[in-house]
Formats: structure tokens, C-alpha cells, sequence
């Protein structure tokens, strides 16, 4: 008997030690890369000046530098699920930074998600997306890093995730289920202007890790235009990114390809100014695309289709019934408080003063964006190195959790808009989770 039940145990042992080997194997490997056998690299000026343009497509600036410190130092402090990681340090600096990569270490960290000696890095690095950038591009950016980027000799900060959590093999494993690991391929079917912005969004832009519903496995729902959810609006940090495809409501359905240009070259159009986290992706990389990138990136948007079942009925515009109760919760406070920019008729004031009438923000079922800019303010836009003149004020010191959800009511269901009402709860949450929009504007240095 005992002998059998050890024939059986041993027979059980052969199969788990080779499953614990290849796991052992697939989680220490090192992605292979198209720069394996590159010779010493050559850093031609032009080809640091292309990797500085498409450093600014990629907005690597806004993750890995602070204001007032050396560019690309790292050190900004990202909450994820698990707790608070730090962007590193990408100058050339040798010690600190990424001096000793090779062509071959760049591209596995910056499109594979690996960084030299096996360590994985976490997703907060947005890799799933850079996974798209053609060789060209991760030869160009390495070009910048290495001798368009002054060393810094800052260390380091770690994360605050806890063990186990903070152990990083399985990250090989989420890898493998949510990352691709191929560049952009061209759709035939579809011209260059198109090809190109699906490029931009999908890739440099990852444009997706902000505007795409995350799954479960905090895994964005989709990469590309193939699936629904892919740039259909998400919650991030307080904000709602809303959607970038054609719905009418909550999207782009009723922006133009001209207007969606300008968004992301002034920072304004007649439909809405930027705000919350697109301050500093425009502040530091949309303005500074070319012509004819944004008009691709427009191009591209204006393809994906909307959902009318998640969207709803189209918004149309509703004037204030002239017998319209003054008194009503909120309307008060906005006659007050936001008339004057917004306009009585909620039309504001374009394309300086965004409407309210017909706004993403009171039309979405989320309410954490029309939250967060009533309480916190707008930070500064600054379009061609002039900070705006006008910017939305903070209103936390000035009205309660109830003052603002009264008004935001009434916002979200006035001049036809069809948004939920806002519970002063809600408000009471973001207000203890986050901080007044910084009155300075931040424009961070590339060199």
C-alpha cells in the first residue's frame, strides 16, 4: 500500500516539477526584440530630433518628470490598486538611469514591459500600448533618451506595494493574456491618413489607457478598434474620460474632424475646453503634434462608431420655460455662481467659456468629472506657451457638499440634458480624496 501510494506520488511529482519549470521559464525569459544583434547605435541629429517628436507623441514627459527638477528624472508618485509606485528615472545617467541600456534593453523595457535583468515593470507603464511602435520610432526614441536628454544623477524611488503583492513574476503571466507584442500592421482596407492615426492613437498616444474601461485584471477591455469597449470612456483618478467614438452624448458624435483638431492644437473648440488629466496631455504633447498627425488622430476617431444603447438618445437642445420655478435646488446657486461664465441659457461662452447645455460631463452617467471641476477648479491651459486667460475656479470653500450637488443637479437636468442627479455623498468622497487645481501653469521641459 505504501509503496503504491508513492509510485503515485512520484508519478503526480513528474508532471507538477515540468509545469513548475515551465512556469519558472516563461515568467524569467526575456522577450526577444528586433535590436538582438544591432550593432553599436548611431545617434545622428536628425534622428534625436525625430526621437524628440515622437517622445512628445508618447507624453513621456508627463509621467516621468517634475516640475521645477530635471527633466525625465522620474519620481512622480502613481496610485494603482495595489498601493503607490514612482516613475523612474529615463535621463542616460548611468547609475540612476537607463545610460548602460542597450538598443536591444530600451526596446524590451519600453515595448515589452522588461527591464534589464528580467525585472518586469508594472503597467502603470503604459507598454501594452507602446507595443505598437514601429522599429523606427523605439530607434529614434532610444536616439533622444541617449543624447538629447542631460544625465541626472537622481535615484530612485520605491514603491510602497506591499509584499507579496509587490512580487512582479505574475505580471509575465498578465503579459501574456492582455499585452500584445507586435507593432502597429497597417489595415489594407484603409488609407494612409487613417493608418496613420490609428497608429498614434494606438501606440505613442495610448490613448486607450485613459479613455478605455479596464477588466477585472485592471487590463484595458480592448487595444484597438476591433472591440467595443476601445475608447468608450472609463474612470481615472477622480475623472471620467469620456468616449472618444461617435456616441452623440457621452463622445465625439457631434465634433467634426476640424473641431477635434483644434481641441488637441488650442486646447478649446466651440463644444468644450480641456480639463482634469487632458490638461497635461495637452499642456505637454497634443499641442506640439504636427498638422497633419492631428488631422490622422481626427481621421481615425471619427471612424469608430457609437453605441446608441449605451449612449441613449441624441441630446437636444431645450430652452429654460419661462415660467421656470427660480427657486428650484441648484438654479439659485447657478444664476449666481456660474451664469456669468456659462450664460443663463447654459450655452456659454465659445470658445473660451465651454457650454453646459449639451456637455459630456452632464450627460454621462458618471458624475465624478462635473464633481471634480466644481470643487477643484480647472489647471492652467497654456497653448503656445501663453497660460489662458480664464479658468474654471475651485468652489470647496465656497459651497457644501450639498450646495454642489444641488447645482450639479440642475446642470444634468436642465436645456435637455439628461444626466443623473448627483448625491451629495458623492461629492462629500471626492472632496476628501483630492486637492484645488494648482493655479501654475505646468509646462514640463523636454531639455
Amino acid at each position: 500500500m505504501n509503496n503504491r501510494f508513492a509510485r503515485t506520488l512520484g508519478w503526480l511529482a513528474v508532471p507538477c516539477l515540468v509545469a513548475a519549470g515551465a512556469l519558472a521559464w516563461y515568467v524569467t525569459r526575456q522577450p526577444v526584440t528586433a535590436f538582438e544583434q544591432a550593432p553599436a547605435a548611431e545617434f545622428d541629429p536628425a534622428l534625436v530630433s525625430r526621437g524628440e517628436y515622437v517622445a512628445r507623441l508618447s507624453d513621456c514627459v508627463a509621467c516621468h518628470s517634475l516640475p521645477g527638477k530635471a527633466p525625465f528624472a522620474g519620481g512622480l508618485e502613481m496610485a494603482t490598486p495595489l498601493g503607490n509606485i514612482h516613475a523612474t528615472n529615463v535621463t542616460p545617467d548611468p547609475t540612476h538611469g537607463i545610460g548602460r541600456y542597450s538598443l536591444a534593453d530600451f526596446d524590451r523595457a519600453v515595448r515589452h514591459g522588461v527591464a534589464p535583468g528580467g525585472r518586469r515593470l508594472y503597467p502603470a507603464m503604459p507598454y501594452p500600448s507602446y507595443a505598437k511602435l514601429s522599429d523606427d520610432d523605439v530607434r529614434s526614441l532610444y536616439a533622444f533618451f541617449m543624447k538629447g536628454v542631460q544625465p541626472a544623477n537622481q535615484a530612485n524611488l520605491p514603491s510602497d506595494i506591499p509584499w507579496p503583492l509587490n512580487m512582479r513574476w505574475p505580471i509575465a503571466l498578465w503579459n501574456g493574456l492582455f499585452a500584445p507584442n507586435t507593432p502597429y500592421a497597417a489595415k489594407p482596407a484603409q488609407d494612409a491618413l487613417w493608418n496613420r492615426g490609428a497608429y498614434i492613437v494606438q501606440g505613442p498616444g495610448h490613448c486607450g489607457s485613459c479613455h478605455t474601461p479596464r477588466g477585472l485584471a485592471f487590463n484595458e477591455k480592448a487595444l484597438d478598434e476591433a472591440g467595443k469597449p476601445f475608447l468608450a470612456g472609463a474612470l481615472l483618478d477622480g475623472w471620467y474620460a469620456p468616449s472618444l467614438r461617435q456616441d452623440p452624448n457621452t463622445g465625439l458624435g457631434r465634433w467634426n474632424e476640424a473641431q477635434i483638431v483644434q481641441f488637441l492644437k488650442t486646447g478649446r473648440n466651440q463644444h468644450a475646453v480641456v480639463y482634469g488629466s487632458m490638461t497635461e496631455a495637452f499642456n505637454n504633447s497634443t499641442q506640439f503634434m504636427s498638422d497633419d498627425d492631428l488631422a490622422a488622430i481626427a481621421r481615425y476617431l471619427k471612424s469608430l462608431p457609437g453605441d446608441p444603447q449605451r449612449d441613449g438618445a441624441p441630446w437636444a437642445y431645450q430652452a429654460v420655460a419661462a415660467n421656470a420655478r427660480p427657486d428650484a435646488p441648484g438654479a439659485h446657486t447657478y444664476a449666481t455662481r456660474c451664469a456669468s461664465c456659462h450664460g443663463l441659457d447654459g450655452k456659454g461662452q465659445p470658445d473660451w467659456m465651454p457650454p453646459l447645455a449639451g456637455a459630456t460631463s452632464a450627460l454621462a452617467t458618471e458624475t465624478a468629472s462635473a464633481i471634480n471641476i466644481t470643487l477643484n477648479g480647472a489647471q492652467r491651459v497654456v497653448a503656445a506657451g501663453v497660460p489662458d486667460a480664464y479658468r474654471m475656479p475651485a468652489f470647496r470653500e465656497q459651497l457644501s457638499d450639498q450646495d454642489i450637488a444641488e447645482v450639479l443637479t440642475y446642470v444634468r437636468s436642465t436645456w435637455g440634458n439628461h444626466g443623473s442627479a448627483v448625491e451629495a455623498k458623492d461629492v462629500g468622497k471626492l472632496r476628501e480624496h483630492t486637492d484645488p487645481a494648482s493655479s501654475t501653469p505646468i509646462i514640463l521641459q523636454m531639455r
